[in-house]
């Protein structure tokens, strides 16, 4: 039984270099696509037998997500012996319960999708919320983008590190950075009257003389990240800078980061910018996720992948 790794269109830049990492071509798919924009993948290659690794992330527009659907779909009906899935960035993950009355919970309906299309397995990086991986009924292999991130923070040498969250849901990843490097915590409280519009924010804990660095698992218009950051300089700290996980940048996004204070924004490849910014220093996961598909591939732990913050 052998490896075969393919790709949705969405993601092909970062599932090439996740096959060269590994020691594999990455495998061919074919489209038709019909004239009123209806899609049909072909696998290109016979995967009877085959462990099989289908790499997509579900950023908009939601055909990525169809795309993935269809191609696990298609290695299943081909007699693939197992249909892993790769899923850097996942979608729709901040819908992840019921808010407000007559909403949907949008995360548990991808989570149900992608299970009765046939996977056999779910591998992502750095979940909005922890708990949907109890969405899914078959295994999850949640990634932590602390392996790339973390030797990162090491290299820049700084010597009065310190982290903060730019809102009160990402404390606990914050505290873990802070904790792994001995440094100070601080908290950016925000209020919203509606999504993507800050109503007010206010700093909890002292930054002056600080190198402080915000953590968060994804960065969208930027305008929380960038108030953050001002807010932060406008109490005394020396530097700011910002990690987050996946680079949605919707909007305004790369316009508010440029005329922004902060030093940089680290992110990862598991969303392809769509321009190019000196402020945006972007990580690349295809290591990770090549030593993760090795791993499950030779029925091994996949524990020493992680930094435990």
């Amino acid at each position: 039984m052998s490896v075969k790794i393919f790709s949705g269109r969405a993601t092909t830049y970062l599932a090439e270099k996740i096959a060269n990492a590994y020691g594999e071509r990455l495998g061919t798919v074919d489209y038709q696509q019909f004239s009123d924009g209806e899609m049909s993948p072909l696998i290109g290659e016979s995967v009877r037998g085959h462990d099989v690794f289908i790499v997509q992330s579900t950023f908009a527009p939601a055909d990525n997500f169809l795309e993935l659907l269809l191609l696990i779909d298609a290695a299943k009906r081909a007699s693939a012996l197992n249909v892993n899935v790769i899923i850097p960035y996942f979608g729709y993950a901040r819908q992840d319960r019921k808010d407000k009355p007559r909403v949907a919970i949008a995360a548990k309906l991808i989570a149900n999708l992608i299970s009765a299309s046939g996977a056999s397995r779910i591998m992502t990086c750095d979940l909005h919320a922890d708990q949907i991986q109890g969405f899914f009924d078959i295994p999850v292999d949640h990634l932590d983008g602390n392996y790339i991130f973390v030797p990162y923070v090491k290299s820049l040498n700084l010597s009065n590190i310190m982290f903060a969250t730019p809102d009160v849901g990402g404390i606990k990843r914050a505290r873990s950075f802070a904790k792994f490097f001995n440094a100070e915590l601080a908290v950016c409280d925000k209020y919203r009257k509606e999504a993507n519009k800050i109503e007010s924010m206010r700093l909890i804990g002292e930054v002056e003389g600080k190198d402080v660095i915000l953590i968060d698992d994804l960065v969208d218009t930027a305008g929380t990240i960038c108030k953050a950051a001002s807010l932060l300089k406008e109490k005394g700290a020396n530097s700011v800078r910002a990690i987050c996980t996946h680079a949605v940048l919707s909007g305004k996004a790369y316009e508010n980061i440029q005329g922004s204070v902060l030093e940089e924004l680290v992110v990862s490849d598991t969303i392809p910018l769509k321009q190019q910014t000196p402020k945006i220093k972007v990580l690349s996961v295809s290591d990770l996720f090549a030593k993760a598909i090795r791993k499950i591939h030779d029925h091994e732990s996949i524990s020493s992948l992680f930094i435990r913050l």
